[in-house]
């Protein structure tokens, strides 16, 4: 598997597992544990969650997929902004702590900026660090200006990631935070890498990726693959289609093909607001 490192220097798996809206239906429950499970025998071992998905009915789904392979899985939970504060965020972090059944979470982000000042937020996952109930900590939706306010702070410079909406149609982030982020060795964590499938209804990527014999979501996938500092985390509640995005792995794009993507969604001439879903 392909890895990227942490500013820790600890390797994690570049390729991980989206899980938003996964355990809202108990229907589904079976075939979304096997598809998670699956994904820790092909070595995508790092999963993504939040206490946000589903009132934490994410995070419970998790427990019930890595029972008894809690030590293969590098688990990723986010706090809700309101629940940031120095107090709020280590009760937070208890209960995701609760539901995941686990002793620690590998890495705790802020879900995305609210009113609670970052210093606080800090402090909190400083605490949590140092009482091993997480092991890094990071940042979700975060832009420049909020970046550069964080990195100030005391403990500012641990940040392991920012977690940011980053694909072949959202590339706001190179033309500043990127870049930004790059100088200082923080990995950016690709939310979205499909668009929520909005990508693969294009005719354009259809059309590339036919071209150069895979689909889609392959094509979308291995062009944020190509990054060494990007890790992507699609989300899937099957099994088929987990093979199908991770065989992108299998398809490393060419200097031409990653040209030819360019020229079909290039890149930004200015400055663009940050982008969320």
């Amino acid at each position: 598997m392909h890895a990227v490192t942490l500013p820790s220097g600890e390797r994690v798996p570049a390729f991980g597992m989206g899980t938003w809206q996964m355990g809202d239906d108990p229907k589904l429950r079976a075939e979304e544990i096997a598809t998670l499970r699956l994904g820790l025998d092909l070595g995508a071992t790092l999963i993504d969650t939040a206490e946000m998905y589903g009132d934490g009915r994410s995070e419970e789904l998790i427990a019930a997929a890595i029972h008894g392979r809690r030590d293969e899985a590098f688990l990723v939970s986010k706090v809700y902004p309101h629940n940031a504060s120095a107090k709020d965020c280590i009760a937070a972090c208890e209960r995701s702590l609760r539901r995941l059944q686990t002793d620690r979470i590998d890495l705790y982000l802020l879900h995305w900026r609210g009113q609670v000042p970052l210093a606080q937020t800090l402090a909190a996952f400083l605490a949590l660090q140092r009482a091993g109930k997480i092991r890094h900590y990071g940042v979700s939706n975060l832009d420049l200006a909020d970046m550069q306010e964080l990195w100030a702070l005391p403990g500012g410079a641990g940040v392991a990631t920012n977690q940011l909406l980053y694909n072949l149609a959202r590339r706001g982030i190179e033309w500043e935070l990127l870049p930004w982020l790059r100088e200082r060795r923080i990995p950016v964590m690709a939310y979205s890498p499909i668009e929520q499938a909005r990508l693969l209804r294009q005719s354009k990527l259809a059309a590339f990726a036919q071209r150069h014999a895979m689909t889609g979501a392959q094509a979308a996938l291995a062009w944020l693959l190509a990054h060494e500092d990007v890790i992507v985390i699609p989300k899937t509640s099957n099994r088929e289609r987990l093979r199908e995005n991770l065989a992108a792995l299998k398809h490393p794009l060419t200097p031409a093909q990653l040209a030819e993507l360019e020229r079909l969604y290039p890149a930004p001439t200015r400055a663009l607001p940050l982008e969320m879903l």
